[in-house]
Protein backbone atom coordinates (compact mmCIF):
# COMPACT_ATOMS: atom_id res chain seq x y z
CA UNK A 1 0.00 0.00 0.00
CA UNK A 2 2.75 2.64 1.12
CA UNK A 3 4.79 1.56 -2.07
CA UNK A 4 2.08 1.92 -4.46
CA UNK A 5 1.03 5.51 -2.96
CA UNK A 6 4.39 6.93 -3.75
CA UNK A 7 4.71 5.00 -7.34
CA UNK A 8 1.55 6.57 -7.97
CA UNK A 9 2.88 10.26 -7.45
CA UNK A 10 6.40 9.59 -9.22
CA UNK A 11 8.68 9.00 -6.27
CA UNK A 12 11.91 7.33 -7.89
CA UNK A 13 14.21 6.46 -5.02
CA UNK A 14 13.83 6.24 -0.83
CA UNK A 15 16.73 7.06 0.66
CA UNK A 16 17.69 5.05 4.02
CA UNK A 17 19.82 2.79 5.81
CA UNK A 18 18.06 -0.41 6.32
CA UNK A 19 17.67 -2.64 9.38
CA UNK A 20 15.58 -5.00 11.28
CA UNK A 21 12.50 -3.37 12.11
CA UNK A 22 12.08 -2.20 8.28
CA UNK A 23 12.66 -4.82 6.65
CA UNK A 24 9.11 -5.62 5.61
CA UNK A 25 9.49 -1.94 3.53
CA UNK A 26 12.80 -2.55 1.87
CA UNK A 27 11.29 -5.72 0.64
CA UNK A 28 8.25 -3.90 -1.01
CA UNK A 29 10.66 -1.70 -2.31
CA UNK A 30 12.88 -4.57 -3.56
CA UNK A 31 9.41 -5.85 -5.82
CA UNK A 32 8.82 -2.51 -6.95
CA UNK A 33 12.36 -2.09 -8.15
CA UNK A 34 12.37 -5.13 -10.23
CA UNK A 35 9.14 -4.26 -11.79
CA UNK A 36 10.77 -0.86 -13.01
CA UNK A 37 9.36 0.78 -9.94
CA UNK A 38 10.79 3.19 -7.07
CA UNK A 39 13.90 1.30 -5.26
CA UNK A 40 16.23 1.93 -2.44
CA UNK A 41 19.10 3.97 -1.86
CA UNK A 42 21.31 3.07 0.32
CA UNK A 43 22.90 6.26 2.52
CA UNK A 44 26.04 5.98 4.74
CA UNK A 45 23.80 7.58 8.24
CA UNK A 46 20.87 8.32 8.28
CA UNK A 47 21.01 12.60 8.42
CA UNK A 48 22.24 11.48 4.42
CA UNK A 49 19.28 10.03 4.00
CA UNK A 50 17.87 13.18 4.74
CA UNK A 51 20.11 15.32 2.96
CA UNK A 52 19.72 13.04 -0.06
CA UNK A 53 15.76 13.39 -0.05
CA UNK A 54 16.06 17.24 0.14
CA UNK A 55 18.47 17.46 -2.57
CA UNK A 56 16.13 15.24 -4.86
CA UNK A 57 13.18 17.50 -4.22
CA UNK A 58 14.87 20.61 -5.14
CA UNK A 59 15.64 19.26 -8.25
CA UNK A 60 13.11 17.22 -9.36
CA UNK A 61 10.07 18.55 -7.73
CA UNK A 62 8.74 15.53 -6.33
CA UNK A 63 8.64 14.59 -2.90
CA UNK A 64 11.85 13.48 -1.33
CA UNK A 65 11.31 10.29 0.68
CA UNK A 66 13.66 8.52 3.31
CA UNK A 67 13.21 6.05 5.69
CA UNK A 68 14.92 4.15 8.56
CA UNK A 69 14.52 1.44 11.41
CA UNK A 70 13.56 1.71 14.71
CA UNK A 71 15.40 3.78 17.92
CA UNK A 72 18.84 5.42 16.90
CA UNK A 73 18.00 4.92 13.15
CA UNK A 74 15.35 7.54 13.71
CA UNK A 75 16.72 10.06 15.62
CA UNK A 76 19.96 9.93 12.87
CA UNK A 77 17.23 11.27 10.92
CA UNK A 78 16.55 14.15 12.93
CA UNK A 79 18.67 16.79 11.57
CA UNK A 80 18.39 16.29 7.99
CA UNK A 81 14.73 16.37 8.57
CA UNK A 82 14.61 19.77 10.73
CA UNK A 83 16.81 21.44 7.59
CA UNK A 84 14.05 20.42 5.90
CA UNK A 85 11.39 21.60 7.71
CA UNK A 86 12.93 24.59 8.52
CA UNK A 87 13.70 25.39 4.33
CA UNK A 88 10.05 24.33 3.63
CA UNK A 89 11.11 21.08 1.23
CA UNK A 90 8.29 18.79 0.89
CA UNK A 91 9.51 15.32 2.88
CA UNK A 92 7.59 11.52 3.80
CA UNK A 93 10.09 10.48 6.37
CA UNK A 94 9.13 6.95 7.57
CA UNK A 95 10.50 5.39 10.61
CA UNK A 96 10.05 1.56 11.73
CA UNK A 97 9.32 0.73 15.74
CA UNK A 98 9.39 -3.14 16.95
CA UNK A 99 6.04 -5.02 16.55
CA UNK A 100 2.97 -3.57 18.27
CA UNK A 101 2.57 -6.40 21.18
CA UNK A 102 6.51 -6.01 22.36
CA UNK A 103 5.93 -1.86 22.92
CA UNK A 104 6.60 -0.93 26.35
CA UNK A 105 8.43 -4.02 27.46
CA UNK A 106 12.04 -2.92 26.48
CA UNK A 107 12.01 -4.42 23.26
CA UNK A 108 15.81 -3.08 21.54
CA UNK A 109 15.66 0.25 19.69
CA UNK A 110 11.81 0.90 21.42
CA UNK A 111 11.22 4.61 20.65
CA UNK A 112 7.08 4.84 21.25
CA UNK A 113 7.16 6.37 24.76
CA UNK A 114 6.64 6.53 27.77
CA UNK A 115 10.46 7.65 27.86
CA UNK A 116 11.92 8.16 23.99
CA UNK A 117 9.43 8.58 21.76
CA UNK A 118 10.43 9.43 18.44
CA UNK A 119 6.47 10.61 17.52
CA UNK A 120 6.72 13.56 19.75
CA UNK A 121 10.48 14.55 18.39
CA UNK A 122 9.51 14.48 15.58
CA UNK A 123 6.24 16.58 15.85
CA UNK A 124 8.65 19.65 16.24
CA UNK A 125 10.47 19.52 13.07
CA UNK A 126 7.76 18.45 10.57
CA UNK A 127 4.38 19.37 9.52
CA UNK A 128 2.54 16.11 10.51
CA UNK A 129 3.89 12.71 12.62
CA UNK A 130 1.54 9.80 13.64
CA UNK A 131 2.47 6.56 15.37
CA UNK A 132 0.35 4.01 12.43
CA UNK A 133 -1.17 1.57 15.35
CA UNK A 134 -3.39 -0.08 13.46
CA UNK A 135 -3.09 -1.48 9.67
CA UNK A 136 -6.63 0.16 8.95
CA UNK A 137 -5.16 3.18 9.76
CA UNK A 138 -2.06 3.15 7.07
CA UNK A 139 -3.86 4.68 4.72
CA UNK A 140 -5.88 7.38 5.61
CA UNK A 141 -2.73 8.55 8.11
CA UNK A 142 -0.36 8.63 4.91
CA UNK A 143 -2.82 10.45 2.49
CA UNK A 144 -3.18 13.16 5.53
CA UNK A 145 0.38 13.23 5.96
CA UNK A 146 1.04 13.31 2.27
CA UNK A 147 -1.60 16.01 2.10
CA UNK A 148 -0.02 18.05 5.07
CA UNK A 149 3.69 18.35 2.85
CA UNK A 150 2.71 20.41 0.57
CA UNK A 151 -0.62 22.52 2.27
CA UNK A 152 -0.58 25.25 3.47
CA UNK A 153 3.58 25.00 3.81
CA UNK A 154 5.41 22.58 2.30
CA UNK A 155 7.42 20.19 4.78
CA UNK A 156 8.41 16.92 5.73
CA UNK A 157 5.82 14.88 7.34
CA UNK A 158 6.88 11.89 9.21
CA UNK A 159 4.85 8.02 9.95
CA UNK A 160 6.36 6.00 12.09
CA UNK A 161 4.72 2.08 11.81
CA UNK A 162 5.34 -0.92 13.73
CA UNK A 163 6.78 -3.98 11.70
CA UNK A 164 4.12 -6.51 12.37
CA UNK A 165 1.96 -3.38 10.30
CA UNK A 166 4.33 -3.53 7.78
CA UNK A 167 4.10 -7.03 7.42
CA UNK A 168 0.52 -6.50 7.34
CA UNK A 169 -1.59 -8.20 3.91
CA UNK A 170 -4.02 -5.21 2.50
CA UNK A 171 -6.88 -6.49 0.97
CA UNK A 172 -7.62 -3.72 -1.42
CA UNK A 173 -4.80 -1.20 -3.27
CA UNK A 174 -5.02 2.56 -3.02
CA UNK A 175 -8.30 4.07 -2.95
CA UNK A 176 -7.30 7.63 -3.92
CA UNK A 177 -5.35 9.53 -6.57
CA UNK A 178 -2.95 11.16 -4.72
CA UNK A 179 -1.51 12.66 -7.76
CA UNK A 180 -4.55 14.30 -8.42
CA UNK A 181 -5.08 15.92 -5.15
CA UNK A 182 -1.28 17.52 -4.63
CA UNK A 183 -1.35 19.53 -8.15
CA UNK A 184 -0.37 23.01 -6.96
CA UNK A 185 -3.28 25.59 -6.60
CA UNK A 186 -2.94 28.70 -8.37
CA UNK A 187 -5.43 30.79 -6.53
CA UNK A 188 -4.39 34.93 -6.78
CA UNK A 189 -6.10 37.45 -4.53
CA UNK A 190 -7.24 39.69 -7.19
CA UNK A 191 -8.44 42.67 -5.38
CA UNK A 192 -4.44 42.87 -4.17
CA UNK A 193 -3.62 42.19 -7.71
CA UNK A 194 -5.15 45.51 -8.41
CA UNK A 195 -3.92 47.72 -6.06
CA UNK A 196 -0.04 46.15 -7.06
CA UNK A 197 -0.91 47.61 -10.44
CA UNK A 198 -1.44 51.38 -9.05
CA UNK A 199 1.12 50.89 -7.20
CA UNK A 200 3.49 50.07 -9.51
CA UNK A 201 2.07 52.85 -11.69
CA UNK A 202 2.53 55.47 -9.20
CA UNK A 203 6.30 54.02 -8.68
CA UNK A 204 8.88 56.30 -9.56
CA UNK A 205 11.55 53.91 -8.84
CA UNK A 206 11.57 50.72 -8.13
CA UNK A 207 13.77 47.73 -6.83
CA UNK A 208 12.82 44.03 -7.26
CA UNK A 209 14.29 41.39 -4.45
CA UNK A 210 13.66 38.55 -6.58
CA UNK A 211 14.08 35.40 -4.29
CA UNK A 212 14.28 31.58 -4.62
CA UNK A 213 10.06 31.36 -5.07
CA UNK A 214 10.41 33.27 -8.11
CA UNK A 215 11.63 30.26 -10.48
CA UNK A 216 8.50 29.67 -12.41
CA UNK A 217 8.08 33.41 -13.33
CA UNK A 218 11.41 34.66 -13.94
CA UNK A 219 10.93 35.72 -16.84
CA UNK A 220 7.72 37.48 -16.08
CA UNK A 221 9.75 39.07 -12.99
CA UNK A 222 12.53 40.52 -15.68
CA UNK A 223 10.00 42.07 -18.16
CA UNK A 224 8.25 43.54 -15.51
CA UNK A 225 11.27 45.51 -14.53
CA UNK A 226 12.70 46.07 -17.61
CA UNK A 227 9.14 47.77 -18.84
CA UNK A 228 9.68 50.23 -15.56
CA UNK A 229 13.17 50.38 -16.11
CA UNK A 230 13.32 49.31 -12.75
CA UNK A 231 16.42 47.62 -10.65
CA UNK A 232 17.23 43.70 -9.43
CA UNK A 233 18.79 42.04 -6.97
CA UNK A 234 18.36 38.64 -5.64
CA UNK A 235 18.49 36.66 -1.95
CA UNK A 236 21.41 34.50 -1.59
CA UNK A 237 19.36 31.77 -2.82
CA UNK A 238 18.07 33.26 -5.86
CA UNK A 239 21.50 33.89 -7.34
CA UNK A 240 21.55 32.82 -11.22
CA UNK A 241 17.92 33.94 -11.62
CA UNK A 242 19.17 37.14 -13.04
CA UNK A 243 22.20 37.53 -15.94
CA UNK A 244 25.49 39.16 -14.21
CA UNK A 245 25.71 41.05 -17.70
CA UNK A 246 21.69 42.84 -16.80
CA UNK A 247 22.31 46.27 -17.01
CA UNK A 248 19.56 46.25 -14.23
CA UNK A 249 21.25 44.07 -12.37
CA UNK A 250 23.04 44.96 -8.72
CA UNK A 251 24.15 41.50 -7.09
CA UNK A 252 22.78 39.24 -4.11
CA UNK A 253 21.27 41.36 -0.85
CA UNK A 254 21.61 39.54 2.24
CA UNK A 255 23.69 37.16 3.64
CA UNK A 256 27.82 37.19 2.27
CA UNK A 257 26.31 39.62 -0.40
CA UNK A 258 27.31 42.58 -2.55
CA UNK A 259 27.79 46.57 -1.19
CA UNK A 260 26.12 47.28 -4.88
CA UNK A 261 22.99 45.27 -3.78
CA UNK A 262 22.96 47.43 -0.54
CA UNK A 263 22.92 50.68 -2.11
CA UNK A 264 20.37 49.90 -4.24
CA UNK A 265 18.02 48.93 -1.48
CA UNK A 266 19.22 52.06 0.60
CA UNK A 267 18.77 54.54 -2.14
CA UNK A 268 16.65 57.23 -1.06
CA UNK A 269 15.19 58.21 -4.26
CA UNK A 270 13.59 53.90 -4.18
CA UNK A 271 9.77 54.99 -3.30
CA UNK A 272 8.75 51.09 -3.63
CA UNK A 273 10.58 47.55 -2.77
CA UNK A 274 9.16 44.73 -4.43
CA UNK A 275 9.98 41.18 -2.79
CA UNK A 276 9.14 38.60 -4.54
CA UNK A 277 8.89 35.13 -3.42
CA UNK A 278 11.08 35.34 -0.58
CA UNK A 279 10.52 34.47 3.43
CA UNK A 280 12.42 37.80 4.88
CA UNK A 281 14.40 35.70 7.24
CA UNK A 282 18.04 37.11 8.64
CA UNK A 283 19.95 35.69 5.41
CA UNK A 284 17.56 36.88 2.94
CA UNK A 285 16.81 40.39 4.46
CA UNK A 286 20.32 41.17 5.44
CA UNK A 287 19.43 40.61 9.11
CA UNK A 288 16.42 42.31 9.16
CA UNK A 289 17.28 45.20 7.32
CA UNK A 290 14.95 48.22 7.52
CA UNK A 291 16.12 49.54 4.09
CA UNK A 292 13.34 46.53 3.44
CA UNK A 293 11.32 46.31 6.35
CA UNK A 294 9.55 49.43 5.91
CA UNK A 295 6.28 51.24 4.18
CA UNK A 296 8.01 50.83 0.84
CA UNK A 297 7.98 47.48 0.90
CA UNK A 298 5.42 45.36 -0.99
CA UNK A 299 5.46 41.34 -0.48
CA UNK A 300 4.16 38.88 -3.18
CA UNK A 301 4.82 35.31 -1.95
CA UNK A 302 2.15 32.16 -2.11
CA UNK A 303 2.50 31.20 1.29
CA UNK A 304 1.04 33.12 4.01
CA UNK A 305 3.99 32.15 6.55
CA UNK A 306 6.01 34.13 4.35
CA UNK A 307 4.30 37.24 4.35
CA UNK A 308 3.62 37.25 8.40
CA UNK A 309 7.20 38.36 8.26
CA UNK A 310 6.43 41.73 6.89
CA UNK A 311 3.70 43.08 8.70
CA UNK A 312 4.89 46.73 8.25
CA UNK A 313 4.48 45.88 4.29
CA UNK A 314 2.19 48.63 2.18
CA UNK A 315 0.52 45.83 0.70
CA UNK A 316 1.18 42.27 0.95
CA UNK A 317 -0.53 39.82 -2.16
CA UNK A 318 -1.07 36.29 -1.89
CA UNK A 319 -0.68 33.84 -4.70
CA UNK A 320 1.25 31.70 -6.80
CA UNK A 321 3.80 33.80 -8.54
CA UNK A 322 3.71 33.02 -11.95
CA UNK A 323 -0.29 33.94 -12.02
CA UNK A 324 0.26 37.38 -10.11
CA UNK A 325 2.44 38.40 -12.93
CA UNK A 326 0.94 37.41 -15.83
CA UNK A 327 -2.13 39.73 -14.07
CA UNK A 328 -0.04 42.25 -14.00
CA UNK A 329 1.65 42.48 -16.72
CA UNK A 330 -1.76 42.14 -18.87
CA UNK A 331 -2.16 45.73 -18.37
CA UNK A 332 1.92 46.90 -18.72
CA UNK A 333 1.66 45.48 -21.31
CA UNK A 334 -0.94 47.16 -23.06
CA UNK A 335 -0.43 50.60 -21.23
CA UNK A 336 2.78 50.76 -20.16
CA UNK A 337 6.62 51.32 -21.86
CA UNK A 338 8.26 48.89 -24.25
CA UNK A 339 10.19 46.34 -23.13
CA UNK A 340 14.44 46.92 -22.90
CA UNK A 341 14.78 46.29 -27.00
CA UNK A 342 17.09 43.63 -28.41
CA UNK A 343 19.73 46.11 -29.80
CA UNK A 344 19.86 47.44 -26.01
CA UNK A 345 20.55 44.03 -24.42
CA UNK A 346 23.32 43.29 -26.68
CA UNK A 347 25.20 46.47 -25.22
CA UNK A 348 24.92 44.27 -21.81
CA UNK A 349 28.15 44.65 -19.97
CA UNK A 350 29.24 42.33 -17.19
CA UNK A 351 28.88 43.40 -13.95
CA UNK A 352 31.69 42.64 -11.32
CA UNK A 353 30.77 42.38 -7.72
CA UNK A 354 33.26 41.30 -5.32
CA UNK A 355 37.20 41.37 -6.34
CA UNK A 356 38.30 37.94 -7.15
CA UNK A 357 41.97 37.65 -7.92
CA UNK A 358 45.21 35.54 -9.19
CA UNK A 359 47.70 35.58 -6.60
CA UNK A 360 51.03 37.80 -7.38
CA UNK A 361 53.37 34.61 -7.07
CA UNK A 362 53.03 31.76 -8.68
CA UNK A 363 53.63 29.15 -5.55
CA UNK A 364 51.20 31.29 -4.13
CA UNK A 365 48.12 29.11 -2.27
CA UNK A 366 45.11 29.57 -4.22
CA UNK A 367 42.82 32.38 -3.29
CA UNK A 368 39.07 31.35 -2.31
CA UNK A 369 37.73 33.97 -4.98
CA UNK A 370 39.86 33.24 -7.64
CA UNK A 371 38.28 29.41 -6.89
CA UNK A 372 35.03 30.38 -7.53
CA UNK A 373 35.83 32.53 -10.05
CA UNK A 374 37.23 29.91 -12.30
CA UNK A 375 35.00 27.29 -11.08
CA UNK A 376 32.10 29.24 -12.03
CA UNK A 377 33.23 29.95 -15.66
CA UNK A 378 34.84 27.04 -16.38
CA UNK A 379 31.64 24.84 -15.56
CA UNK A 380 28.70 24.33 -17.94
CA UNK A 381 26.11 26.89 -17.66
CA UNK A 382 23.29 24.24 -16.65
CA UNK A 383 25.72 23.28 -13.86
CA UNK A 384 23.73 22.87 -10.45
CA UNK A 385 25.88 24.64 -7.39
CA UNK A 386 25.62 23.26 -3.97
CA UNK A 387 27.22 25.01 -1.00
CA UNK A 388 27.73 23.63 2.35
CA UNK A 389 27.15 25.63 5.56
CA UNK A 390 30.55 27.89 6.78
CA UNK A 391 32.71 29.89 4.36
CA UNK A 392 31.81 27.91 1.53
CA UNK A 393 28.54 28.69 1.53
CA UNK A 394 30.12 32.62 2.21
CA UNK A 395 32.34 32.27 -0.92
CA UNK A 396 30.29 30.99 -3.05
CA UNK A 397 27.51 33.56 -2.56
CA UNK A 398 30.10 36.11 -3.21
CA UNK A 399 31.97 34.99 -5.74
CA UNK A 400 30.82 32.14 -7.65
CA UNK A 401 30.49 33.96 -10.97
CA UNK A 402 27.27 33.48 -13.40
CA UNK A 403 26.71 32.22 -16.73
CA UNK A 404 23.86 33.98 -18.88
CA UNK A 405 21.95 30.88 -18.51
CA UNK A 406 19.22 31.08 -16.24
CA UNK A 407 18.26 27.75 -13.97
CA UNK A 408 15.24 25.31 -13.55
CA UNK A 409 12.34 26.47 -10.77
CA UNK A 410 15.05 24.37 -8.66
CA UNK A 411 17.85 27.53 -8.50
CA UNK A 412 21.43 27.75 -9.81
CA UNK A 413 22.73 27.96 -6.43
CA UNK A 414 21.23 25.98 -3.99
CA UNK A 415 22.26 26.83 -0.09
CA UNK A 416 20.58 26.37 3.05
CA UNK A 417 19.41 29.37 4.63
CA UNK A 418 18.04 28.54 8.47
CA UNK A 419 19.19 25.53 9.81
CA UNK A 420 22.07 25.21 7.76
CA UNK A 421 23.72 22.19 9.47
CA UNK A 422 27.34 21.10 7.86
CA UNK A 423 27.21 18.68 5.33
CA UNK A 424 24.15 19.21 3.92
CA UNK A 425 25.23 20.05 0.62
CA UNK A 426 27.69 17.02 0.38
CA UNK A 427 24.54 14.43 0.72
CA UNK A 428 22.55 17.06 -1.44
CA UNK A 429 24.19 17.03 -4.54
CA UNK A 430 23.91 13.08 -4.08
CA UNK A 431 19.97 13.76 -4.19
CA UNK A 432 20.33 16.20 -6.71
CA UNK A 433 22.34 13.75 -8.86
CA UNK A 434 20.17 11.12 -9.01
CA UNK A 435 17.20 13.24 -9.57
CA UNK A 436 18.85 14.72 -13.14
CA UNK A 437 22.00 13.06 -14.74
CA UNK A 438 21.61 15.27 -17.69
CA UNK A 439 23.41 17.85 -15.56
CA UNK A 440 27.04 17.73 -13.90
CA UNK A 441 26.80 18.99 -10.20
CA UNK A 442 29.42 20.38 -7.57
CA UNK A 443 29.06 20.25 -4.21
CA UNK A 444 31.65 23.00 -2.71
CA UNK A 445 32.51 22.43 1.04
CA UNK A 446 34.79 22.34 3.78
CA UNK A 447 37.02 20.23 5.11
CA UNK A 448 34.94 20.13 8.92
CA UNK A 449 31.57 19.78 7.03
CA UNK A 450 33.72 16.54 4.76
CA UNK A 451 35.08 15.01 8.36
CA UNK A 452 31.24 14.97 9.26
CA UNK A 453 29.55 13.65 6.64
CA UNK A 454 32.18 12.68 3.48
CA UNK A 455 31.51 9.47 3.85
CA UNK A 456 28.34 10.22 1.68
CA UNK A 457 30.47 10.44 -1.78
CA UNK A 458 30.41 6.63 -1.79
CA UNK A 459 26.75 6.53 -2.73
CA UNK A 460 27.92 8.74 -5.52
CA UNK A 461 30.30 6.31 -6.94
CA UNK A 462 27.98 3.42 -6.24
CA UNK A 463 25.56 5.20 -7.92
CA UNK A 464 27.88 6.10 -10.89
CA UNK A 465 26.88 10.32 -10.24
CA UNK A 466 28.76 12.69 -12.03
CA UNK A 467 29.34 15.05 -8.73
CA UNK A 468 32.50 17.19 -8.35
CA UNK A 469 33.33 17.45 -4.58
CA UNK A 470 35.36 20.61 -3.92
CA UNK A 471 36.46 20.50 -0.83
CA UNK A 472 38.00 24.09 0.68
CA UNK A 473 40.85 22.70 3.06
CA UNK A 474 42.10 25.27 5.37
CA UNK A 475 42.96 22.97 8.06
CA UNK A 476 40.30 24.71 10.41
CA UNK A 477 36.59 25.56 11.13
CA UNK A 478 36.69 28.13 8.52
CA UNK A 479 33.71 30.33 9.66
CA UNK A 480 34.68 29.84 13.72
CA UNK A 481 38.07 31.11 13.03
CA UNK A 482 37.53 34.07 11.39
CA UNK A 483 34.38 34.93 13.46
CA UNK A 484 36.31 34.47 16.59
CA UNK A 485 39.22 36.57 15.18
CA UNK A 486 36.73 39.32 14.02
CA UNK A 487 35.28 39.95 16.82
CA UNK A 488 37.95 39.81 19.07
CA UNK A 489 36.79 36.35 20.95
CA UNK A 490 39.28 33.67 22.31
CA UNK A 491 41.07 31.89 19.20
CA UNK A 492 40.09 28.44 20.63
CA UNK A 493 38.77 24.34 18.92
CA UNK A 494 38.70 25.42 15.89
CA UNK A 495 41.84 23.94 14.36
CA UNK A 496 41.83 20.85 12.50
CA UNK A 497 44.84 18.47 11.09
CA UNK A 498 45.40 18.91 7.56
CA UNK A 499 43.89 15.75 5.94
CA UNK A 500 45.08 14.48 2.31
CA UNK A 501 41.42 13.93 1.04
CA UNK A 502 42.96 12.96 -2.10
CA UNK A 503 44.20 10.20 -0.60
CA UNK A 504 41.33 9.59 1.02
CA UNK A 505 38.85 9.58 -1.63
CA UNK A 506 41.47 7.04 -3.28
CA UNK A 507 41.00 4.48 -0.70
CA UNK A 508 37.25 4.99 -1.72
CA UNK A 509 37.76 4.21 -5.11
CA UNK A 510 37.35 7.98 -5.65
CA UNK A 511 39.24 10.01 -8.10
CA UNK A 512 41.47 12.95 -6.38
CA UNK A 513 43.40 16.07 -7.03
CA UNK A 514 44.94 18.38 -5.12
CA UNK A 515 45.05 21.98 -5.83
CA UNK A 516 47.75 23.83 -4.30
CA UNK A 517 47.91 26.85 -6.32
CA UNK A 518 45.71 28.74 -9.09
CA UNK A 519 47.69 27.33 -11.81
CA UNK A 520 47.64 23.87 -10.63
CA UNK A 521 43.45 24.39 -11.36
CA UNK A 522 44.04 26.23 -14.25
CA UNK A 523 45.54 22.95 -15.29
CA UNK A 524 43.00 21.08 -14.53
CA UNK A 525 40.66 19.35 -17.26
CA UNK A 526 37.34 20.28 -16.10
CA UNK A 527 35.29 19.44 -18.95
CA UNK A 528 36.77 16.09 -18.15
CA UNK A 529 35.86 15.67 -14.99
CA UNK A 530 32.40 17.03 -15.35
CA UNK A 531 31.65 14.37 -17.75
CA UNK A 532 33.07 11.72 -15.66
CA UNK A 533 30.27 8.76 -14.70
CA UNK A 534 31.32 8.84 -11.04
CA UNK A 535 32.47 11.23 -8.27
CA UNK A 536 35.80 13.54 -8.22
CA UNK A 537 37.57 15.31 -5.80
CA UNK A 538 39.33 17.89 -5.58
CA UNK A 539 41.46 18.52 -2.27
CA UNK A 540 41.69 22.67 -2.77
CA UNK A 541 44.55 24.15 0.04
CA UNK A 542 43.32 27.41 -0.28
CA UNK A 543 45.09 30.64 1.36
CA UNK A 544 44.20 30.12 4.93
CA UNK A 545 44.26 34.01 5.75
CA UNK A 546 41.68 34.94 3.28
CA UNK A 547 38.88 35.96 5.12
CA UNK A 548 35.78 35.55 4.25
CA UNK A 549 32.76 38.63 3.96
CA UNK A 550 31.00 37.73 6.79
CA UNK A 551 29.88 41.32 8.57
CA UNK A 552 26.43 40.59 8.45
CA UNK A 553 26.74 37.19 10.48
CA UNK A 554 29.06 38.95 12.98
CA UNK A 555 26.60 41.84 12.94
CA UNK A 556 23.43 39.37 14.09
CA UNK A 557 25.21 38.14 16.57
CA UNK A 558 25.44 41.47 18.25
CA UNK A 559 29.16 41.44 17.89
Amino acid sequence: MLVAYLEQIGVEFVFGVPGGAIEPLYNAMARSARRGGLRPVGARHETGAAFMADGYSRESGRLGVCCSTAGPGATNLITGVACAFENEIPMLVITAQPSLRLLGKGALQEASGPGLDTVDMFRTCTRYSALISHPDQLQRQLTNALLSAYQPTPGPVHLSIPMDVLRTTMKTGPSYNMAHLLKPLAAVDDAAVRELQTILAQSRKTVVLIGSGCGEAIDLIIELVERMGGIFVVTPDAKGFISPRHPLYRGVFGFAGHRSAVAAVEDKEVDLILVVGSNLSEWTSNGWSEAVLNSRLVHVDPLESHLARSPMARLHVLGAIRPVFERVLRTLRRDGPEQISAGEKRKFKKITVGDPFRPASSDAPIKPQYLMRELGWRSPPETRFLTDTGNSTIWGIHNLAMHDHRPSTGGWIRVTMNFAPMGWAIGGAVGTALANRAVPVVCITGDGSLLMNGQEMTVALTEKLTVLFVILNDAALGMVKFGQRMAGAEQVAFELPTVDFKMMAESMGITGHVIHTAQDFDNLDLDAILRHPGPTVLDVRVDREEAPPMELRLRTLGR
